[in-house]
């Protein structure tokens, strides 16, 4: 949308950064996976002008999770108008996407490597040890790895993570408790974040002031898209978490082979077992399952499996 070519600064870049251009549309889902109302919207949407730029931008994310709308999502991308532009977001290609993606042009955005995270991070100045702790933690994205960095609390709960494995006893008690300071240590997670947000409302609120704008132009927008970006970063942090348990059994199982008969097999086999809950648990979070039960649920099974 820039006349510039995406120079970065000027007045229509920075209101498209900062999600408060009218060109620029960001269609979320708002439930498990992207609805018939959303694929509806998007017809009517496409079909409209531009309101200032020479073309409008359609941002759908989670498109992965299209499912039974996909036919509509189809014909509206096969014939837009020639000022319209769609961006699909997709962290996977499942079948149904094939003849979708046949009319995109694909462009893949692979994680960074941890190693180059760890090494951005030194460079601007963060110790080499939580460096090396906050990438393995970043997923491969370098505006997480930027927060984690400031996070003092990101440590411990890395640290409360390793420990699940230890403390449960098989017990549905202890496994709520645990699962209890998890989604709490979660919670905190998200202050680095909403801090970030207040200081950009802040920014915006004051550029308003400085042009003699009453509020700020497309406030709405910038407060949902905060929104999508807390519980986005909620689900990360979960990943995470699980991606250290999983690890943990990892090494308890690689452990374990130096143990004799038995003993050595039992905990091999549980480990195995324990790993593949975490996994199925992980990528259930796609499906915005319900946070409290999915842990808890996890956690019993895991000590029921003898681990």
């Amino acid at each position: 949308m820039c006349p510039f070519g995406g120079c970065g600064e000027c007045d229509t870049c920075r209101r498209t950064l900062a999600g408060t251009h009218p060109d620029l549309v960001v269609v979320e889902r708002t439930g498990a996976s992207v609805g018939i109302d959303s694929a509806r919207s998007l017809v009517g949407l496409a079909q409209r002008r531009p309101l200032e730029s020479e073309r409008q931008v359609l941002v759908v994310t989670d498109v992965h999770l299209a499912g039974r709308v996909v036919p509509a999502l189809l014909k509206t991308v096969e014939e837009p108008p020639a000022s319209t532009v769609f961006v699909l977001l997709a962290d996977t290609l499942p079948p149904e996407l094939v003849t979708v993606a046949s009319r995109c042009v694909q462009v893949e955005f692979p994680p960074i490597p941890a190693a180059e995270i760890a090494a951005w991070l030194t460079a601007g100045g963060t110790d080499s040890e939580r460096a090396v702790l906050v990438a393995e933690g970043a997923g491969g994205d370098l505006e997480r790895a930027r927060l984690l960095a400031t996070d003092e609390g990101f440590a411990a709960r890395i640290e409360l993570w390793r420990a699940v494995p230890s403390r449960l006893d098989g017990h549905g008690a202890t496994a709520g408790a645990l699962a209890r300071q998890l989604l709490g240590g979660v919670d905190a997670a998200l202050e680095p974040l909403r801090a970030h947000h207040a200081e950009e409302m802040a920014a915006l609120e004051a550029e308003a002031a400085s042009m003699g704008e009453r509020g700020v132009p497309g406030r709405q927008e910038v407060v949902d898209r905060h929104k999508r970006e807390d519980r986005r970063w909620r689900a990360d942090e979960l990943r995470t978490g699980l991606g250290v348990l999983a690890r943990t059994y990892r090494d308890r199982m690689a452990g374990a082979f130096d143990g004799d008969g038995g003993s050595a097999a039992g905990t091999v086999m549980g480990c195995e077992a324990a790993i593949s809950l975490i996994n199925e648990a992980s990528a259930s979070l796609q499906r915005n399952p319900n946070e409290t039960l999915l842990v808890e649920a996890l956690l019993v099974r895991l000590g029921r499996v003898g681990a």
